[in-house]
This record gives C-alpha cells, sequence and structure tokens, in this order.
C-alpha cells in the first residue's frame, strides 16, 4: 500500500517512478522486469502483489501504472478505457499433500470436490480421509479463472478455506494430508520453502509446461497488463521489455510461457478463431 501511495506522488510521467499492482502469479515477471528496467534506464519500478482486482482498481483510480492480473477483464471492466496485454501463458496446477496417493482427477471430479460434493479422498480412489478444499479470495484472478475453467457455473463449496495467496495455498497443502489447492504451475516447485506438494494430472494430463504449451492440459490461462488508455512514455517502454525476445528464456525460467514463442504465438491465433478473438 506504501508503493501504491508513492505512485500518487511520483508518477511515471512526471517523477521517473512506475507503479505495477495486482497479480501475486504475474509478480515474478513483473519484478524480473523491473529489475531489469531500472538497470537499463535509471527508472525506479514499484512492484506490489495486492491481486487482480485490486490493482485493476488501482490502475482505473490513477496510483498505478499498469496493472498486473491473471484473469481477464469483467463485462464493466471491458466497458471502461482500459487497455489489455497479453504477457504470458501459464497452466494452474491442482496440488496436493506429497503423501497423497491420488495422482489425477477428472474435470467432473475436481468440480465435485470444490462444489462440496465430494467430500472424502476414497471416493476418488485415495485414501479414507477427508478432503480439506483450499480456495483462493475473491480478489484474486487465479480464483476467477479456476471458476470459468474448472467450475463452469457451479457455485463454489461456502465451507472451504480461503486464502489471501498463492504461497498460503501451498504451505497449507504441504502440511495437510487431505488438502487440495490450486497454484500457478511456476509456483509447484520452489527454491525458498523446504516444503514440497505434488499437482494432479487432469484428464490425464499431467501438469506440466510442456502441455500447457501444446495446449492438451486444461486448466489454463493467459496472463496479463492493463493501462488506463493506450501505454506511453516510461511504460510503454517497461511493456515492451517485457514483450522482448531479451525476456522470454527469464519468463520461461519462472515457469510461463513467453508472449514471444512461436508456439504460444500460434496457440493464441487459434484460440482467438475460435473465440472471435481477445484484446492484446
Amino acid at each position: 500500500m506504501a508503493a501504491l501511495g508513492l505512485s500518487g506522488c511520483s508518477s511515471s510521467e512526471d517523477g521517473g517512478v512506475l507503479t505495477v499492482a495486482g497479480s501475486t502469479t504475474v509478480m515474478p515477471i513483473a519484478e524480473m522486469a523491473a529489475e531489469q528496467f531500472e538497470e537499463e534506464t535509471g527508472t525506479k519500478v514499484l512492484v506490489s502483489g495486492l491481486g487482480s482486482s485490486a490493482g485493476i482498481e488501482a490502475v482505473q483510480n490513477g496510483t498505478a501504472d499498469i496493472a498486473t492480473s491473471s484473469r481477464g477483464l469483467t463485462e464493466a471492466e471491458a466497458a471502461t478505457d482500459l487497455v489489455t496485454t497479453v504477457v504470458a501463458l501459464d497452466g494452474i496446477a491442482v496440488i496436493v499433500n506429497d503423501d497423497n496417493p491420488v495422482s489425477g482427477l477428472t474435470m467432473d471430479q475436481l468440480r465435485s470436490i470444490y462444489a462440496g460434493e465430494t467430500t472424502n479422498w476414497s471416493e476418488v480412489g485415495g485414501d479414507d480421509l477427508q478432503i480439506l478444499v483450499v480456495n483462493r479470495d475473491e480478489a484474486s484472478g487465479t480464483r476467477e479463472a479456476f471458476k470459468k475453467i474448472v467450475m463452469d457455473g457451479t457455485p463454489f463449496d461456502r465451507s472451504a478455506a480461503v486464502l489471501p495467496g498463492t504461497g498460503q495455498v501451498r504451505d497449507v497443502v504441504s502440511r495437510t494430508a487431505g488438502a487440495i489447492g490450486y497454484i500457478s504451475i511456476g509456483f509447484v516447485a520452489s527454491d525458498f520453502t523446504s516444503s514440497t506438494v505434488k499437482s494432479l494430472a487432469i484428464d490425464g494430463v499431467a501438469a506440466t509446461e510442456e502441455n500447457v504449451e501444446n495446449g492438451t492440459y486444461p486448466v489454463s490461462r493467459d496472463l496479463y497488463f492493463f493501462t488506463k488508455g493506450d501505454p506511453s512514455g516510461k511504460v510503454e517502454d517497461y511493456i515492451e521489455l517485457v514483450l522482448s525476445d531479451e525476456m522470454s528464456q527469464t519468463i520461461r525460467d519462472a515457469g510461463y510461457l513467453p508472449l514471444s514463442d512461436a508456439s504460444y504465438q500460434a496457440r493464441a491465433k487459434a484460440a482467438g478463431a475460435e473465440e472471435g478473438g481477445d484484446a492484446s
């Protein structure tokens, strides 16, 4: 929040400071680009992970220059002057405790678990153990993407544990035998903690970068930057850095697929033809 306050006093146009706020999922990309941008231009970039919805609101009210988001715009948001830039592709991994013998679920089974209809792991081939459903809060773009892709209109179980960030979900699942959660594929393996989790195959397809890239893994989504109006000046320069070939391997190392990859370009084109296109 201090970062947001700073942006109001020193905007990208008059103070040489960029403020980037929003999704914790997209935060690694924004931070890596910020470090490189500062080295190359001397412009300070303030990055904060407040959640996708909070980031979008910050851009709308002028307290941030760029919103990072792991969901697309709502109908109401799309009716404003927000401009969309797709920056990467990500898969959402469904994670369980390492000791859980279940290795995969069908999409129907996953939906049933998150709806509160399936409550014991024995119902899906596991041990006789109660399922602890871990969900994200309503500000989360990952939750919105999961809701759209997996739930498909079915309401979430209201008794599920609700956590505010990716790290918290991963930590709870790693420590709780019967827990299930969902996080970005890029966060399944982490060098910053000794706790471990495992991802489940969905409809027989493993949650891997390769399967997200080739379009076979069903729980995947675009990652976005949003700006108020067309980006210009330092904002435009920063976004161009993120989309450049120079950043491609860095983004891939973080567990995401960079937009500049030819394979992603082909996938995005196919999706646009199928769905009538999306803002870019």
